[in-house]
């Protein structure tokens, strides 16, 4: 028999693989504050997405994806507990309004994990009942700020759902974790337009490779995404296999085109913003092949109205593994969809992280040749690496080549896993118990 890794197909579930590590250290019913949970805390423990593979159990218990069944909405839009993991994973390039001096653009990340603590949670009448834990990502990159200040800025967070700390619910649409939140417009009908909050403040951990400097800003955004393209169901019709044997898969679908508008900030510096987001939507209780080592993920939007999403999955002889898939999205909403031996994504060039524990690819070159795509992937920042519970690359670019035979430019987000040739230490730390009266406040 095989060897299988408890892990769906990107690096949201690796990091989620950590948290029921974490969680189990304080008991479902326990209780820490904001950002208590900090796995590279004064240059301490640290982790690859890889690192994070192997282990745990088998997912008995929690429902699998099996086979297709129909997107409904809004009831998709809220959680799926009988499935381990899911996330809500936004993305997506905004900038200041034509004519603003200087104009400035800026990339974002929001996203939301749940982590289910256990198939069959004990029934209890305590409000400090777990049965899940969320983590939040939040990352700004800074693509025209000043070249001699930190320009990429990346914080997690951690909760429990006890006391509403954390939580999901479809109808009023909402996910958060503590006061970072996404959350709809309250109708049973239309949950967008939706309003992404989250600001970076005292407790969150700041992920950087290198020194922190003393004068690194505090971020947060404040956005409006309204209704765009999608729902598009990923893999087949919303089935995407992440390994081999049934129910090693995911439900995944995806909205490609969000009008966005809001606010980031910067320190004290407020900057109106207006773009594109990108919104997946994934749940699972799946497992990838232990050949897997780590995977290739972008989304990306080009400006003749496709838009195209690759994963990679990269196994340790360097091929592609078969569930590796391409998906190309007309502006109608319709896709074609690519296998392995359809389409190839090969780096160009290589980048170190500060500490030299991790090389990343520095830019792909993605080629669909039967429809005649052949694109050129280039980070718009070179570092927009996340060194926080799980080491990852994830950032803004720029797409230049040509589709169906025409030439075309784009932009979105590319994310890299399983890169890192070192870490400090072979096992993330566990949370540390604090005082019930220390959790935070929403």
């Amino acid at each position: 028999m095989r060897r299988r890794r408890p892990l769906s197909g990107r690096v949201r579930t690796v990091a989620l693989v950590a948290l029921a590590g974490v969680a189990g250290a304080g008991g479902s019913s326990g209780c820490r504050p904001r950002g208590e949970v900090d796995a590279a805390e004064g240059g301490g423990s640290q982790l690859s997405a890889t690192a994070l593979l192997g282990g745990g159990d088998d997912g008995t218990g929690f429902e699998r994806a099996l086979v297709p069944v129909p997107l409904e909405l809004p009831r998709d839009h809220g959680p799926h507990p009988r499935f381990r993991s899911e996330w809500w994973y936004f993305t997506g390039i905004l900038q200041t309004a034509p004519g603003s001096a200087p104009r400035r653009r800026f990339g974002y990340q929001l996203t939301i994990f749940r982590q289910a603590l256990a198939a069959h949670p004990a029934a209890r009448a305590s409000a400090w009942a777990t049965a899940n834990i969320y983590m939040g990502h939040l990352a700004i990159s800074d693509l025209d700020g000043d070249p001699v200040r930190p320009r990429f800025h990346a914080f997690q967070r951690f909760a429990r759902d006890g006391l509403g700390l954390a939580g999901a619910r479809a109808v009023p649409f909402q996910v958060w974790v503590d006061d970072w939140q996404v959350a709809g417009r309250g109708s049973e009908r239309e949950t967008f337009p939706l309003t992404l909050r989250a600001r970076a403040a005292a407790g969150d951990q700041a992920g950087s490779a290198g020194p922190l400097p003393s004068d690194i800003p505090r971020v947060s955004l404040d956005l409006v995404a309204g209704a765009g393209r999608g729902p598009i169901l990923q893999g087949e019709r919303g089935l995407s296999q992440k390994g081999g044997g049934p129910g090693n898969a995911s439900y995944y679908h995806s909205f490609t085109r969000l009008p966005t508008q809001g606010t980031i900030t910067l320190g004290d510096q407020a900057f109106p913003v207006s773009g594109t987001s990108w919104l997946d939507r994934e749940w699972s209780t799946s497992a990838l092949d232990a050949a897997v080592e780590g995977w290739d993920w972008m989304g990306i939007q080009l400006d003749d109205g496709r838009d195209v999403m690759v994963y990679k999955l990269r196994t340790s002889a360097g091929t592609a593994a078969p569930e590796s898939r391409a998906t190309l999205i007309d502006p109608d909403g319709s896709t074609h969809l690519f296998g392995p031996e359809a389409f190839s994504l090969s780096p160009t060039g290589q980048w170190q992280s500060a500490d030299g524990r991790a090389r990343y690819p520095a830019g792909m070159h993605l080629q669909i040749p039967g429809a005649q795509v052949d694109l050129t992937i280039t980070p718009l920042l070179a570092d927009q690496e996340l060194t926080l519970a799980v080491r990852y690359w994830e950032g803004a670019v720029a797409a230049t080549g040509v589709d169906g035979g025409r030439t075309v430019s784009g932009s979105g987000y590319l994310e890299l896993t399983g890169y890192a040739t070192a870490t400090r230490s072979g096992a993330p730390k566990r949370a540390r118990a604090a005082p019930c009266g220390a959790a935070s406040q929403r």
